[in-house]
């Protein structure tokens, strides 16, 4: 099993910190893992992005150049990373910001309105949470399970109703699946 994984948007979107969490879940549950960030200029606004890799095998690069699944929060990241989804890789689409529909036709899309789940759960900050819970849901890498045990062990200082509000938005995340 290998599934490599670009994660991009706007910095303050909860890329990398997405990203951290599917390494640690990854790890936690015997896999190998890597992580990789990439940051804009600017802290908050600017493009970050991130390859995550996890696999049953050794990981030979942190980089994924050619990545399984793309999850891509904001408009310029569809653009940049559209084109680098591996023919059959599944490219996960923040609707609730992009507004442009996938150009590609060998590739799977997941429109999944990140934003909008986000915000009727009460805190627009878990919109990442949506994206990773549709990739658990819709790849098999990882289970939402995984992912929401490793919650407490990645953000500390999250207080129990945080653990909670993330892992409810995981579980809304994973109800979104491919037809």
């Amino acid at each position: 099993m290998y599934q490599g994984i670009r994660i991009s948007g706007f910095g303050g979107q909860g890329v990398i910190s997405a990203g951290i969490l599917l390494a640690y879940s990854g790890m936690v549950e015997g896999k190998n893992v890597s992580f990789f960030p990439s940051y804009g200029a600017e802290m908050r606004g600017g493009t970050a992005n991130c390859s995550v890799v996890i696999s049953s095998d050794e990981v030979t690069t942190p980089i994924v150049s050619v990545p399984d699944t793309v999850m891509v929060f904001n408009e310029p990241s569809l653009t940049k990373f559209e084109p680098l989804v591996k023919p059959g890789g599944l490219l996960i689409v923040n609707s609730s910001l992009i507004k442009s529909k996938v150009k590609r036709t060998d590739i799977k899309v997941l429109y999944v309105p990140c934003n909008k789940i986000a915000d009727e759960l009460g805190n627009a900050k878990i919109m990442n949470m949506v994206a990773l819970g549709a990739f658990a849901a819709n790849t098999g890498a990882l289970s939402v399970d995984d992912i929401i045990n490793t919650l407490p062990k990645v953000y500390k200082k999250l207080k129990p109703e945080l653990i909670e509000l993330n892992s409810k938005a995981l579980r809304k995340g994973a109800e979104v699946l491919l037809n």
